[in-house]
């Protein structure tokens, strides 16, 4: 089975300042049918709008997002319930003498808050099930860890 996924960006020429380096601003809207507009820059690091999303931080919000359906799902076909669930993820950017650059690792950090005590060895297994499904971690060429956590509430 295969779905099909759509977005449309747009981006006018405003140069930030004359120069001999034509230092271009970096700020563009991304559509997708249906939805509000996302306005996307640089980030700071590399002259872009540090007000606006940019690529780096889409990408490790779509992981943080991506890994918690994934693992809400596994709970659910394990018979958890999960009450709360937060993560404050991090990912490392590595920029060569080139100007390339790389994702090295992104960390995840999920912490799950969850029913039943009796289930708290399982439910921090399933990190692991959550991330063999996530989507967006299977696309990834680079290490997506994780440190769990889960409580009873």
């Amino acid at each position: 089975m295969k779905h099909l996924f759509k977005a449309e960006l747009n981006w006018t020429s405003k140069k930030e300042q004359e120069s001999v380096s034509k230092l271009y601003n970096k700020s563009h809207q991304i559509k997708i049918e249906g939805k509000p507009v996302l306005n996307v820059s640089a980030a700071k690091a590399f002259k872009g709008d540090p007000q606006v999303y940019n690529p780096e931080d889409l990408l490790l919000s779509s992981l943080v997002s991506c890994h918690m359906m994934s693992y809400l799902y596994v709970c659910s076909q394990n018979g958890i319930e999960v009450l709360e669930y937060s993560d404050h993820a991090e990912a490392t950017l590595e920029v060569s003498p080139d100007g390339s650059g790389r994702f090295t690792e992104v960390r995840l950090n999920p912490k799950a808050k969850i029913s039943d005590p009796e289930q708290i060895e399982l439910a921090l297994g399933l990190h692991q099930k959550a991330n063999q499904l996530c989507f967006i971690a299977n696309s990834c060429n680079f290490p997506v860890l994780h440190e769990a956590s889960c409580e009873v509430i």
